[in-house]
């Protein structure tokens, strides 16, 4: 019962739009008095900040700030090249191109909201200017900018790594075969729609030389993801090093090519912090509604039930998407991952779940999210500058979701397919 009047309450103050962080903080202060023990508010600047000082989390505003760099530095423009060059001549013409774009994007951004925002403005003018319908160019960038967090490196997972204690290393790994999973999906659907539509693709496959120049100017762009992931698998950095890294490589890139100038740093440094600031206040607010659910000794008492009605693992998985499925019409997802995780990881535990698979299937199910209206994020940076309506988007999306549904389902029932890279590299655990 007192499960349900938290989670209850937390609802409540979250359907009469009360903001997120609002929300999670109050319904912690509330439960402490009500359990008439206002002492234990004591701890609340402590918990608060606690939840922000973690290593790993620094690397959050840095992979934000790289995010920023590289929309502002050109670095889209080239990527986008490379892409049509490979794949615009196949069905579905510019928009594989975009799907394929937003793979190779993902590699540096690590953030969908920065792949929808910044590449999808150049996705979907080039989509429209070849006969693509607006609404199904900009549905397919929404889509397709959910790859981002999913590919390393990824803000999610460091955020996941942070709370859990996991290797962000072994969850940036885990991410690459899940990710290509998802673009081959999305261009399969693709492919179907732009038959059924007769969407256009480039008449003559691009020629060697073709290839071979767009590959020359997106080579720099194109050895982020080699540099980040091959720093850490080789311990030349950690994780956290990593994103300070990609945020110095984009800047020289930016200058490299002379499209990043240094009047535009100020504005982009202050963005990246607002974004930064406002992800790390949930974070904060989080981490004392956690300590709320351990305290009142939560997790115990729902594995008690669940192990009262013989659940099993595949039972608990399938709960677990239900949840978060759920929530996601509702929440933002970086705010899922704060209040269900305290909840989760030691429901996990006791039923033997993979923490790093399941990292991997919290981080697809919170992209459905993304994508999910009222509140798809996603939906709403593409409506930015589309200018659609959300119902248009909303009304597009399924082909997508379902893809990404599917293969949510396959990896969270056969958890060798994003743990053969991890353990295949850095050994089992």
């Amino acid at each position: 019962m007192l499960t349900l009047a938290i989670f209850g309450l937390l609802i409540f103050l979250l359907l009469i739009n009360v903001p997120v962080v609002v929300a999670i903080g109050l319904t912690s202060v509330i439960f402490f008095v009500g359990l008439g023990d206002a002492r234990l508010l004591a701890m609340l600047p402590h918990r608060m900040y606690y939840g922000t000082t973690g290593f790993t989390l620094l690397a959050i505003p840095f992979f934000i700030l790289a995010g920023n760099l590289m929309n502002t530095g050109g670095i889209t423009d080239r990527i986008f090249r490379f892409a049509q060059t490979m794949v615009g001549h196949i069905s579905g013409g510019i928009g594989q191109v975009n799907i394929v774009a937003s793979v190779i994007f993902s590699g540096m951004s690590g953030s969908a909201v920065a792949d929808a925002a910044g590449l999808g403005q150049i996705e979907h003018k080039a989509m429209v200017d070849q006969g693509y319908d607006p609404a199904d160019s900009a549905t397919l960038v929404a889509a397709s900018s959910v790859i981002g967090p999913v590919i390393p490196p990824s803000i999610p997972f460091v955020l996941y790594g942070s709370i859990t204690s996991v290797s962000v290393a072994r969850l940036f790994l885990a991410g690459f075969i899940p990710g290509v999973l998802m673009a081959v999906g999305m261009m399969v659907a693709l492919g179907i729609l732009a038959k059924r539509k007769n969407y256009p693709c480039a008449d003559n496959k691009a020629t060697f030389r073709e290839r071979l120049s767009s590959f020359n100017g997106a080579f720099w762009p194109l050895m982020a993801p080699v540099i980040i992931v091959g720093g850490i698998m080789s311990g030349f950095f950690t994780p956290t090093e990593a994103s300070v890294v990609v945020c110095v490589y984009a800047a020289l890139l930016g200058f490299y090519y002379r499209d990043l100038k240094l009047a535009a740093l100020p504005g982009i440094i202050y963005k990246s912090i607002t974004q930064s600031v406002s992800l790390l206040f949930i974070i904060a607010s989080a981490n004392f509604f956690g300590w709320l659910i351990i305290h009142q000794k939560i997790p115990d008492s729902v594995i008690e039930t669940l192990v009262g009605f013989g659940a099993t693992q595949s039972i608990v998985m399938w709960i677990v998407i239900g949840i978060v499925l759920t929530m996601g019409l509702f929440l933002e997802g970086n705010a899922i991952f704060l209040i269900t995780l305290p909840l989760f990881m030691p429901i996990a535990t006791m039923f033997d779940i993979d923490l790093v698979n399941f990292g991997v299937v919290m981080v697809l199910l919170i992209m459905i999210g993304n994508l999910t209206p009222p509140v798809g994020m996603c939906l709403f940076a593409v409506d930015s500058f589309a200018k659609v309506g959300m119902q248009a988007l909303a009304k597009r999306v399924w082909p997508y979701l379902l893809m990404i549904f599917i293969i949510t389902v396959l990896i969270a029932f056969v958890p060798s397919i994003s743990l053969f890279l991890p353990n295949l590299i850095m050994g089992e655990m």
